[in-house]
């Protein structure tokens, strides 16, 4: 999923994107079942723009990886 963010010239973002924003953010998407935060392996919030590989344990023994990108917003 891609999000939008306030940054700053350098690309540091005001705020940061948390497990709670992305797992909303899939959620809304076209996923057949409800994501559970905790599923997701960030190890702290993204506070930078770029694209970012995010790991999802759905099961013990079950990986799967999401892209997120995020962007600064225009304006």
């Amino acid at each position: 999923g891609t999000f939008p963010a306030k940054a700053g010239p350098e690309g540091k973002l005001f705020g940061s994107v948390t497990v709670q924003d992305i797992a909303d953010k899939l959620n809304e998407g076209e996923l057949d079942f409800e994501l559970d935060r905790r599923t997701l392996v960030l190890g702290e919030p993204i506070k930078n723009v770029g694209a970012y590989e995010i790991p999802v344990r759905l099961h013990p023994e079950v990986e799967v990886v999401v892209s997120v990108s995020v962007e600064a917003e225009e304006g």
